[in-house]
């Protein structure tokens, strides 16, 4: 049977990744321990951020607001995936596509550009030491960050804006865990070349725009590091950004190795298992590599950990105190 043009269709299907049901408890606790960790390692960077005065400075804020978006970026698909696994159903509304879509885009964008704020962040530390303190003032700092949120807004609605456009078929299964927008166009029965058109312009403005700001920063942060005479100056000068770096390399690394991967094996469902690498694993990541070789966060989370162990006895103690004095 031909499908037909659908003008007011109410769901899609996602089919995720397994159709045994005997795999589908593993799936849900493998994809709930890595959202728990994602969510949970964030909020610690963002807690040792925001309660250590020492890290209030232009590094650790762009780190504060990548945390954050890394549990925005992995809360608009994973929760959605657990629920559905959870149910037993495969069913996502219309609406809810559209909206999932919306923010997958927002957050993706997010980090793109927060990533390479922070690369020109260190570019600054590095290639212009004296004058670092004046160029990275906290205006700045506001509307680098205000801008990023700016331009992922408005990409993010005109990638939307031209999906509501679409009619599609009878056939609505989408072979992936989210309302990935490349899937769903595929599934629509009228004309996408606009469609295309804008994916090509926004990936452009996403992947290409940044990453050349950010192989741009890196060259000249490599030019000046090599003019630095000692050895000792030279490992503590790479040392301040070996951990953005290492993010920045995982998050492209896996994105392209996603769509690579995907365009090879033009297989639907090994596309879904390779998205799980930076949608889910490289914000999970994210904090052990930022954590694990900074000591200023590993001291600021020691601190913050050390005053709520004090508060308990401290609170106990004073309200022992009253009882006594009652009596």
């Amino acid at each position: 049977m031909e499908p037909r043009n659908l003008t007011g269709i109410s769901e899609f299907l996602l089919l995720g990744f397994s159709e045994e049901p005997e795999l589908q408890p593993l799936v849900f606790g493998l994809f709930l321990l890595m959202y728990l960790t994602t969510v949970f390692g964030n909020l610690l960077i963002i807690l040792a951020v925001s309660s250590d005065s020492h890290l209030h400075s232009p590094m650790y804020f762009f780190l504060s607001n990548l945390s954050f978006v890394d549990i925005c970026f992995t809360s608009t698909t994973v929760p959605k995936m657990l629920w559905n696994i959870q149910t037993q159903s495969k069913v996502i509304t219309y609406a809810g596509c559209i909206t999932q879509m919306y923010f997958f885009l927002l957050f993706a964008g997010l980090d793109n550009y927060i990533l390479t704020v922070m690369a020109y962040d260190r570019f600054v530390a590095i290639c212009h030491p004296l004058h670092y303190t004046v160029i990275m003032n906290p205006r700045l700092c506001g509307w680098l960050v205000l801008v990023s949120w700016v331009t992922s807004v408005l990409h993010s609605l005109l990638q939307t804006s031209v999906v509501l456009r679409l009619t599609f078929c009878t056939d609505l299964e989408i072979p992936h865990f989210f309302c990935e927008i490349k899937q769903v166009v595929q599934l629509a029965c009228s004309d996408t070349f606009l469609n295309d058109m804008v994916m090509y312009f926004g990936a452009g403005l996403l992947g290409g725009g940044p990453l050349a700001g950010i192989l741009y920063s890196y060259s000249k942060i490599v030019s000046s590091i090599r003019g630095i005479s000692s050895a000792q100056g030279k490992y503590k000068a790479f040392s301040t950004c070996a951990s953005h770096l290492s993010v920045v390399a995982l998050f492209y690394c896996t994105g392209l190795g996603v769509y690579l991967s995907s365009a090879a094996t033009q297989s639907s469902h090994s596309g879904a298992t390779a998205s799980v690498m930076y949608t889910v694993v490289t914000p999970m990541l994210n904090p052990f590599i930022y954590s694990l070789r900074n000591k200023d966060i590993k001291e600021a989370l020691r601190k913050f950990f050390g005053k709520e162990t004090t508060k308990g006895p401290i609170v106990l103690g004073q309200l022992h105190t009253m009882a006594q004095l009652k009596a």
